[in-house]
């Protein structure tokens, strides 16, 4: 049996797609068992590799009540919480980066510049695993009934740092609307205020506003059948990645360098994106800010052209 641990949230999951399946295709014949948040299982079925999800909420105790795994695989960082966790319930092997204050000397080293996907692939290719950082394709979910061919805006984040305006988001939906687009509103249930006022601005109808309305199953359908996604540095671009669906994407303060789309597929446009000063925005240092400088010197025209370049693109280049 194999244990993996990557108790994040949805783009965390989605850019260790190619990792779980390596390990699936390196390590056949085996359960996999991931260590995540229970609302994660949805979207973990949908990466074709793991067989069931535990649910774990953070990186410093895993509840593992079985024999000892055959494996243990540290996706979720670079300790030491996360490695004690998994040395503590006895695994026949540990697949992890180094750390010594974690107790594990071996393995590769951490680079903190290196993208989030190709982290992952590194670190299975150190144990003499396969994992391809472009197999980054989702499943679309069976059942959810979602309105298709919908331009998506998702105005939030967990981080506000990384939050686009949503003055701006609201007037980008008006232009849109102007074009043609059919524009719906997602987000958490905690912004739903945040993407009311967006629809309000924006002129929109009510039916707009999904926030609050979609389980991880059905935002992920709604991705899958979309025209177009345009969102900050958050777990829905990472979907748009997952299903090629046409996505403009808008960083700041972390670098697309580091979370963006695959570089060669134009049909995903990141707009900010360059490292900035300071430090990271989940740090103490970001608490309480708002909108990071990055993002607001992008413009409401700059993001209309780079939507208009992704659809150009979109009906003639495989994503």
């Amino acid at each position: 049996m194999i244990l993996v641990l990557r108790a994040l949230g949805v783009g965390d999951l989605a850019t260790a797609v190619p990792a779980l399946r390596g390990l699936r295709a390196g390590l056949p014949g085996r359960e996999l068992v991931l260590a995540a948040p229970a609302w994660l299982a949805p979207l973990a079925a949908l990466t074709g590799a793991v067989d069931r999800v535990l649910p774990t909420d953070g990186p410093d105790r895993v509840d593992w009540t079985g024999p000892p795994p055959e494996v243990a695989v540290n996706l979720h960082g670079r300790g030491p919480e996360s490695h004690r966790a998994l040395a503590a319930i006895r695994p026949d092997r540990l697949l992890a980066y180094r750390n010594p204050a974690g107790g594990h000397p071996t393995g590769p080293a951490w680079d903190d510049d290196e993208h989030e996907v190709r982290r992952w692939c590194r670190l299975l290719h150190a144990y003499a695993l396969p994992a391809d950082p472009g197999d980054l394709a989702l499943r679309r979910p069976a059942g959810p009934r979602v309105p298709a061919g919908v331009t998506v805006l998702h105005p939030g984040s967990k981080v506000p740092a990384k939050r686009w305006p949503a003055d701006r988001f609201a007037g980008l939906a008006r232009t849109l609307t102007a074009r043609g687009h059919r524009v719906v509103l997602t987000g958490s249930a905690d912004e739903r205020a945040l993407v009311a006022r967006v629809a309000r601005d924006a002129g929109l109808p009510p039916e707009a506003v999904l926030a609050g309305r979609t389980g991880l199953a059905e935002l992920a359908a709604l991705v899958a059948d979309a025209r177009l996604v345009v969102s900050g540095d958050t777990g829905v671009a990472h979907l748009a990645t997952g299903y090629g669906t046409a996505s403009v994407v808008l960083f700041g303060p972390v670098p697309a360098a580091r979370w963006g789309p695959p570089a060669d597929r134009p049909r995903h446009r990141v707009l900010g994106g360059t490292r900035a000063a300071g430090p990271d925005p989940d740090s103490a240092g970001f608490a309480g800010v708002g909108t990071h400088p990055t993002l607001g010197a992008i413009g409401i025209d700059e993001v209309v052209a780079a939507v208009a370049e992704v659809e150009r693109v979109s009906g003639a280049v495989a994503a």
